[in-house]
């Protein structure tokens, strides 16, 4: 009961926050105010605005806002969104182009679930939605979810991961972002000894933590730091009243919000500052720079308790993965039994969240995979984000991947077949 009135607490707090600020904007708005000629009035109704809009964004799922692009054939194709695999956790989807032959290339991202939605990766799926088809994995909100559905750990995760490649089919090429390599290595691996046939051409893996030792980064410290039974105790909640999952234990999206703002809180708090004296000088606009990066960054999401205990325990404690000793459903998932799916790993050499090294030590754990199968790169001067969805992941890693992908894109390819719901 204690948890889950903390949590309830931190959605008043938030509730409040954006009733004031929506308060502050409705009363600057009265047309007496128009007779003071005194800043603080544009000042108080920008405050108001931009504060509203950063509150009510905290628990709002932010859309896909993919609805057109124009083809190599000059035309405007419209995209639709079908759920091809509907599960208690996660739904997999896909971008579906309408008027387009289906592409050679069959893509499937799986996203991170780390607090954030699957739509941080938007202008990834924008850039590959041009010549590839497209799926991701779209995760659930824990708040959202009835206890009754019991729970999601890292194992859960690697199932569904598996099932989802299982559908898709053999001619298929993941991308794994960040939280999800190990993980997707592990489901390959998984697929590798108990149904080859079902195994992808090629996995990419941008910027995961496969082995957190490798290089230390202020998030393996703090993994290292506390224990398990000190991060329950902070970390942990109950969901509160308001949701489907009332009393399901979470990681709620509010305290993952909290310690992502904090990593960086001047450059955030100079950038809601300047907003607000935007606003009040009439130059913001809706879908200005700022508003679109903290539409998209202020959305987060809760995950399960178990999820998050299970990954800092055994993908950043006990390094499972990394030592090959991860365990799925009571059996060893040995990734010495990837021999035929071509593996690329991608870092940036700027990474603070997952540094260089830590991913690439994905090739070192295919020892039955051939060199010739195997490809790594470092992308001088990125970041985390700019691996996958900035000016680094647009002109270079894209164009890397795809040749890539292209390059051990089996011959005997089946031919491609339309997947539908």
């Amino acid at each position: 009961m204690k948890n889950l009135m903390t949590y309830d607490l931190m959605e008043t707090a938030r509730n409040t926050n954006e009733w004031m600020g929506a308060s502050a904007r409705a009363l600057a708005a009265y047309p007496m105010f128009g007779m003071i000629p005194s800043p603080m009035v544009n000042l108080t109704a920008a405050w108001g605005a931009v504060t509203e809009r950063a509150f009510s964004r905290m628990v709002a799922k932010p859309s896909w806002g993919i609805r057109t692009f124009t083809g190599e054939d000059g035309r405007d194709h419209l995209v639709s969104i079908e759920t091809l695999v509907d599960k208690p956790f996660a739904d997999l989807i896909h971008f579906k182009v309408s008027g387009r032959k289906p592409c050679k290339r069959r893509i499937l991202l799986v996203a991170p679930m780390s607090g954030h939605y699957a739509t941080l990766l938007r202008s990834t799926v924008k850039s590959l939605i041009v010549d590839n088809e497209v799926y991701i994995t779209d995760w659930k909100n824990a708040r959202d979810i009835p206890v009754s559905q019991g729970k999601f750990d890292v194992e859960d995760y690697t199932l569904y991961l598996v099932e989802f490649m299982r559908h898709l089919g053999p001619d298929l090429n993941v991308i794994a972002v960040c939280q999800p390599a190990p993980l997707t290595l592990a489901a390959t691996a998984y697929l590798a000894e108990e149904e080859p046939e079902a195994q992808p051409h090629t996995l990419t893996l941008i910027g995961g933590p496969i082995d957190p030792d490798a290089a230390a980064t202020e998030v393996t410290d703090f993994g290292r730091r506390v224990t398990m039974g000190q991060l329950e105790h902070l970390a942990i909640q109950r969901v509160g009243m308001k949701y489907a999952g009332v009393g399901r234990p979470v990681y709620p999206g509010l305290m993952q919000l909290t310690s992502f703002i904090s990593m960086n809180a001047d450059r955030h708090g100079k950038a809601f500052f300047d907003q607000i004296v935007s606003e009040a000088k009439g130059e913001s606009s809706e879908s200005d720079a700022h508003n679109r990066f903290y539409d998209e960054y202020l959305a987060v999401m809760d995950m399960t308790a178990e999820f998050y205990l299970s990954t800092v325990e055994r993908i950043f404690k006990n390094r499972e993965v990394a030592l090959n000793e991860f365990v799925v459903a009571g059996k060893r998932v040995d990734m010495g039994k990837i021999t035929r799916v071509a593996v690329k790993t991608v870092e940036g050499a700027n990474d603070d969240i997952s540094a260089p090294g830590q991913c690439i030590a994905a090739l070192g754990l295919c020892t039955g995979l051939p060199d010739e199968k195997k490809a790594s790169h470092v992308e001088p001067g990125a970041g985390h984000y700019g691996i996958f969805a900035g000016k680094s992941w647009r002109n270079n890693i894209r164009p890397l991947v795809l040749d890539f992908i292209d390059a051990n894109q089996s011959a005997s390819t089946p031919k491609v077949r339309a997947v539908s719901s």
